[in-house]
């Protein structure tokens, strides 16, 4: 090392003459050439001699000596340095790097900085990408070094650091990819730039606006969504459009450090302020933000919002809290639905560890302290006792102390508050902050600390309680007044008060009566009342725990006690259930309610073979309950499937229950839903089977019918992929199927199917039963029948064949009496095996009704078997008949089937005057009710139902024949609908629809079941208008009782349905107009915006969870309801926002963000028919003569950009398509998404000539490049790709150079290092070296190919020839 010292030096060494003459002195160049020469072979010499970690320290020593060289010597010093880069001696890089790293290098010393940055400049074209990125970290930090105000003499040493940047920063010396170095600017911690190299910086961000805008959602920030059950588990993890990060609340779908518009980097404060004031939102909150118990304080910020949102409204409406019309309506109202959810969401997040009780209540003082909110304090009080109740006990006073400081500001009176009339339930709120206070005196007690004394305000309310609690001797019951539930609340956490009023609660439900030792009637049972709504909401969730577990430990006693005594029957009244029902709608207490059910009640019952018991929480769960996560219905579905292979449970009734049980599982499953629970199979292989019936065969097939729903709504139906997961879970799941109950689908049926289900069963299709053949074996089982005579031998024979019912059949037509020995012989056979008869028996019925010309006599028969004898109930045997498989080379048979069963609802009385009388007496809305059971036993004493064979009756609290139906009914109209092209069809749907229509209004869920009905028979209801409206006017109109008016359907689809034939018996032909579309638009807006368009409801017992939710799918429903065809739907939809654009933006330009919004959710919604129409209209756009021809002076990224289109008025043509585009490919689903790239193929890539329309390309897809399947984004790069290629084939026939290249290029490198990696090196190699010279430039770095290699290629422009020269041979550029 001292070797490069001492060469040096005696290159600097200068003599006492030169030194002294040196300003004058002129040197002979043949002696300086000579010395340079000289030198550059003794530095040459030397550092070959090195190994690579020595050269660097020579160097280091070489580049120190240089500080204090002059001009000239400098010029010698680092020419030598070229010279050695040049022949490979030392590298550029190391060279430029050691000049930035030395300590020398200070902009103090002007000729050795600016020299040294010249140097850096020459050397850098040698030095690889990675390098060269180092470099600029090194100069950007060289800058900053410098001071911000500093004297013009270092000016020029700012000016080198600067030039190099540009060099670096230039497109066409392209030293580094575009997007490395923009990704580094954007970094934070580089935020900092000295001010003269700043507008260099900003000169360079500016040019990725554009990518970055292409990348972009337009108004992502306002897109919503509608939450429903299945909101959080619509999308994988990694996909969710909605994902918010959980420190600060932004996006993180953006990709990549890029300058993206302040309105998408921003907070996204107002999207989780939508969701989280939405009901049942819980699971939607923690998916975005991905919350997994841990503590968020935007969250706890966001819930402090909601509270002070909660009591604004109070201001303006609590004048009205206690006039309403009905002070007993349980309905709340909707500011007290804010305030029940906002307790409900304390409780959760609280409880989950999400949210810090102490810092929601400090921050909450700290607000309220600041504003006059007062008259919404009793509801506050009632929200925190909520939480307080069923806490206190398990954490520390501490914790809720920061509650007292709100009663200085909140309770702040002199005098002391009056008690409230407590026979009002309004008075269990005004009294919770004294609740608060003697929980937390309690609790004070325990651990000795010394609480403040009570505020002056509430002393009154205080000593009321005190005075309540202390009256030992007197009697409580739940009566006229609130007394129970206010000791309820206030002394839940001290047992000495608490017990007295919980057991008044308790005796009101429990059957007092003495256990009966005989079999418990239904109209011998007690009739006390449940506990109402409007008591059960009075009452904190602490005590509605303790309730709950009174029922559950009072349910689970008498299940044990049927083990040590079998001949007891339970006694369990009414009203204990009904009550229990309830209390299950309440998330709040969803540990102790669903969970206990599933995983604590029913397993006790089960093990204790109380089967009475099981029997009534089977029916409560059927009939009552509502919102229960998909989870747990599947797991009651697994539970029941195994349950049914008990031989204790081999019995008609118990049977019965849980096939309807089961089906109503299975039809009610959200389409979302269904694939969620398929996709868990995919971790959970083993349990794939669970949701396979054994052996019921109608069960499996539902579950089939269920299945191919949801694939055709989640659009699921498009992933055809042999290899895909869930292609594979359902090939699997299909196979347990066909394993279990071997059976097929008549082709109409299949016609139906998606894709992959009908290739499946063409795959395996089964051989048909010869019927001729059945029958004969039928004729000879019958002369055995009359033949036989001992009655053990009859049973011993007959129990073994397959087709008793069949021999049944035919006695009874021919006698019209049953044998009591057949009897013997059903109880032989077991309710298991006798669905394998009763699917013998329908086939047998429908092959006699088509060759017999007895019909109306076999229909009898059937219908003494089902009303007279009691062998086989209505609804398994129309279940049974509906999914009975007709082969299509049968014409005549579908009708058969169809006519079999309109004659058994329709034309025979028995089951027609149940339904009527049903109807008339009954209402669906038992929730309001206290006298539900008289009217259930009225039904049940009128008209009986017996169960043969059964040794056993259970008691039915909830259900009967025409609740039992109902499901079934819904099969039976998807049947007809399927075979609705055959007129005799049509016409008994007809039929069955205004006579059996006014069932559903006891559906519990009408709305979704025709949105499920239309959205899968679209294509055979679309040219059916009239079958449509029969349809939507039977099920919405059987609720016109109970459901005030425009509760779902627009007046103008009203009047339609209503008047369904013109004066001149006509049918009608109606058109809506655009106004029609733009009100149905606009209804759904104001109630996302939280505006009460719709009329209150009771949102606990409702089929949807909130306003949006039901607003949507309403209006879907009318949408796919109309006599129009789709695409001119669709058209009108998007119109509303085309042509409405200047109508809607004058009043406020934000406005146009939530019409976009809300036609993206509608479109997105409805099927395929319907959302492909954007792609019509992107297909128009890329048509459009300016968009091949472009004529405005605008660039293409100021048309494609919103905000510039509407603050500077221009054309909007291209940017609303696009707006409304991103909107809808937004709110699609996973299904939806996976078939944007078939259509870009198919619709958009045709049509791709210019340059423009591959960068409007790059708007539809660049924002959902994250949402794609990486197989789908590697398609589209290759697209990319060759769009590019025939793009820049088409400008270099015309000599024209692409204006914005740079964006495309910095496009395809952001889909490089986000997305595909170097997988596509292989296939991208041979088309980025067919393109033009600039862009083989730009993408060089995409195939790693070097500069010769770029340089060696063919056909390259003269012009580009010059520039590329220029680039790549940077080393031998003329020192600056």
């Amino acid at each position: 090392m001292e070797r490069v010292g001492k060469i040096i030096d005696n290159v600097l060494k200068m003599d006492f003459i030169e030194l002294s003459f040196s300003d004058i002195s002129v040197y002979r160049q043949d002696q300086e050439e000579m010395k340079v020469k000289k030198f550059s072979e003794q530095m040459e010499s030397f550092f070959n001699s090195l190994t690579s970690e020595s050269k660097e320290a020579a160097l280091l020593i070489y580049i120190t000596k240089c500080e204090k060289a002059n001009l000239s010597q400098l010029k010698i010093l680092f020419d030598t340095l070229d010279l050695l880069v040049k022949n490979n001696v030392l590298t550029a890089r190391v060279v430029c790097e050691q000049i930035l790293t030395s300590e020398k290098l200070d902009y103090k010393n002007e000729l050795f900085f600016t020299e040294c940055f010249k140097m850096i400049k020459k050397l850098i074209g040698g030095v690889d990408y990675k390098g060269v990125r180092e470099i600029m970290k090194g100069c950007r930090e060289k800058a900053n070094s410098f001071p911000n105000e500093m004297p013009s003499s270092l000016l020029p040493q700012l000016l080198s650091v600067n030039d190099v940047l540009k060099y670096i920063f230039d497109r066409n010396a392209c030293l580094l990819p575009a997007y490395f170095i923009i990704t580094e600017l954007q970094k934070q911690e580089n935020a900092e730039v000295h001010w003269k190299i700043s507008n260099l910086t900003a000169t360079f961000i500016e040019e990725f606006v554009n990518l970055a805008q292409m990348l972009s959602i337009i108004g992502h920030s306002t897109l919503y969504p509608i939450l429903e059950p299945a909101s959080a588990a619509g999308y994988g993890e990694a996909t969710n459009p909605w994902r918010l990060d959980p420190n600060t609340l932004k996006f993180t779908t953006l990709k990549g450090n890029l300058p993206y518009d302040s309105q998408l980097t921003q907070p996204q404060v107002g999207l989780l302020r939508y969701v989280l004031q939405q009901l049942y939102s819980k699971e939607m909150v923690c998916s975005m933000l991905n919350l997994q118990k841990q503590r968020s304080a935007v969250l706890e910020e966001q819930i402090v919002w909601l509270v002070i949102l909660a009591m604004e409204k109070s201001e303006q409406d609590s004048s009205l809290s206690d006039a309403k019309a009905d002070p007993n309506d349980s309905t709340p109202t909707h500011n007290q639905w804010l305030w029940l959810h906002l307790s409900s969401q304390l409780i959760y997040f609280v409880l989950f560890q999400c949210a810090a009780f102490p810092n929601i209540v400090n921050t909450l003082h700290e607000k309220l302290s600041t504003m006059t909110l007062r008259k919404g304090r009793d509801d506050l009080m009632w929200a925190l006792l909520q939480y307080i109740s069923g806490s206190i006990q398990r954490n520390a006073l501490s914790n809720f102390l920061p509650v007292l400081k709100l009663y200085d500001i909140l309770y702040n009176e002199k005098e002391p508050l009056a008690v409230p009339d407590v026979k009002l339930p309004s008075s269990t709120k005004k009294i919770a902050a004294t609740c608060i206070y003697i929980h937390l005196l309690k609790k004070a007690q325990l651990e000795n600390v010394a609480l403040r004394p009570i505020p002056i305000a509430l002393k009154k309310h205080y000593e009321f309680l005190q005075h309540l609690s202390s009256a030992q001797n007197s009697s409580l019951s739940i009566g006229d007044d609130y007394v129970v539930t206010l000791l309820c609340n206030a002394y839940s956490t001290n047992q000495e008060y608490f017990s007295r009023p919980m057991s008044a609660l308790i005796d009101t439900i429990l059957s007092t009566s003495k256990p009966p030792t005989q079999v418990v009637s239904q109209q011998s049972l007690p009739t006390q009342s449940p506990l109402s709504m409007i008591v059960l909401d009075s009452l904190t969730v602490h005590s509605k725990m303790s309730v709950i577990h009174c029922i559950v430990n009072n349910m689970m006693k008498q299940a044990e006690t049927k083990t040590t005594m079998p001949n007891l029957s339970p006694n369990i009244s009414p009203a204990l259930v009904e009550t229990y029902s309830r209390l299950l709608v309440y998330t709040e207490i969803e540990s102790l309610g669903i969970k206990g059910f599933l995983s604590r009640l029913l397993p006790t019952v089960c093990k204790s073979n109380a089967w009475s018991i099981l029997y009534t929480l089977l029916e409560m769960f059927s009939y009552r309950l509502f919102h229960i996560q998909a989870h747990y219905r599947a797991q009651l579905l697994t539970q029941l499937h195994t349950l049914s292979q008990n031989a204790h449970v081999n019995q008609t009734q118990l049977h019965l229950c849980f096939e309807s049980t089961a089906l109503r599982l299975l039809t009610g499953l959200g389409s979302a839903e269904f694939q969620f629970q398929l996709s868990r199979f995919l971790t959970e292989p083993k349990n794939l089977a669970s949701m396979v019936s054994a052996d019921s065969e109608e069960l499996n097939r539902v579950l089939v019918l269920t299945l191919a729903r949801s694939m055709i709504i989640t659009g699921m139906e498009n992933e055809t992929n042999s290899g895909n997961s869930n292609i594979v879970c359902l090939m699997d799941l299909l196979g347990v199927i066909m394993k279990n109950t071997p059976h097929n689908w008549s082709s109409h049926t299949k016609q139906s199917f998606p894709k992959v289900l009908s290739d499946f069963y063409a795959n395996h299709n089964l051989p048909v039963e010869d019927k001729q053949q059945v029958k004969k074996a039928i004729e000879e089982e019958y002369r055995n029948w009359l033949s036989m005579t001992n009655e053990n031998d009859i049973i011993s024979y007959f129990s073994q064949t397959s087709s008793f019912l069949c021999l049944l059949f035919k006695i009874i037509s021919e006698t019209g009496e049953m044998s009591p020995v057949a009897f013997k012989i059903l109880e032989r056979i077991g309710a298991r095996t006798f669905s394998a008869q009763l699917r013998k028996l329908c086939d047998f019925l429908l092959y006699e009704v088509t060759i017999s010309k007895q019909i109306p006599k076999l229909v009898d028969t059937i219908s003494d078997m089902i009303w007279k004898f009691n062998i086989v109930t209505i609804d398994r045997l129309v279940l049974c008949l509906a999914l009975r498989t007709q082969e299509p080379n049968q014409q005549d048979m579908p009708t058969a089937q169809v006519f079999v069963i309109q004659l058994l609802l329709i034309k025979t009385s028995q089951f027609r005057d149940r339904v009527m009388k049903f109807v008339e007496k009954n209402s669906p809305e038992y929730w309001k009710q206290s006298n539900y059971n008289e009217k259930h036993l009225a039904f049940h004493k009128e008209f009986p139902e017996k169960f043969v064979p059964s040794d056993e009756h259970y008691s039915t609290f909830f259900g009967n024949v025409c609740l039992r139906f109902l499901p079934v009914l819904d099969i039976v109209i998807h049947r007809y609908l399927e075979m609705s092209s055959i007129e005799a069809v049509s016409n008994s749907l007809e039929s069955v629809l205004k006579t059996l229509g006014l069932l559903y209004k006891f559906h519990d869920r009408p709305i979704t079941y025709l949105y499920n009905t239309l959205f899968y028979y679209e294509m055979k209801l679309r040219d059916r208008p009239a079958l449509k409206r029969l349809l939507v006017g039977a099920i919405i109109t059987s609720l016109k009782d109970v459901r005030e008016k425009n509760w779902a359907l627009t007046e103008q689809y009203q009047l339609y349905i209503k008047n369904q034939l013109s004066p001149d018996d006509q049918p009608i032909k109606w058109n809506p107009d655009l106004s029609y579309y733009r009100g149905l638009v606009k209804r759904l807006i104001e109630t996302i915006d939280g505006r009460n368009v719709f009329p209150n409801v009771d949102w606990r017992f409702n089929e949807f969870p909130n306003p949006p939710t039901h607003a949507l799918y309403v209006t879907c429903v009318e949408l796919l309801g109309l006599p129009t065809i789709p695409k001119v739907v669709a058209n009108n939809i998007i119109d509303v926002a085309i042509k409405g654009y200047i109508v809607i933006t004058q009043q406020n330009y934000a406005n146009i963000h939530s019409w976009i919004n809300a036609i993206g959710l509608i479109i997105s919604a409805l099927p395929e028919p319907y959302w492909s129409v954007i792609y019509d209209r992107l297909e128009e756009i890329l048509k459009h003569p300016q968009m091949i021809e472009w004529t405005y002076r605008q660039s293409p990224f100021d048309m494609f950009s919103f905000k510039t289109v509407q603050y500077a008025l221009l054309e909007t043509k291209f940017v609303m398509i696009l707006a409304l585009t991103h909107s809808i490919f937004h709110h699609f689903s996973i299904g939806q998404t996976s078939k944007i790239v078939q259509y870009v193929k198919e619709r958009l890539v045709p049509h791709i000539k210019t340059e423009h329309q591959l960068i409007y390309l790059h708007h539809v897809l660049g924002p959902f490049l994250q949402r794609l399947d990486p197989k789908d984004v590697i398609e589209i790069t290759k697209i990319y790709y060759e769009l590019l290629e025939l793009v820049d084939k088409k400008n270099s026939l015309t000599e024209e150079t692409m204006r914005y290249q740079d964006s495309l290029c910095d496009m395809l490198y952001h889909i490089k290092y986000m997305f595909v990696g170097d997988s596509m090196k292989t296939d991208l190699e041979p088309i980025i070296k067919r393109l033009s010279s600039p862009l083989r430039l730009r993408l060089r770095f995409i195939t790693r190919l070097s500069v010769e290699e770029i340089k060696a290629e063919k056909n390259v422009e003269p012009k580009a020839v010059k520039l590329q020269t220029n680039v790549l041979q940077s080393v031998k550029i003329n020192r600056m």
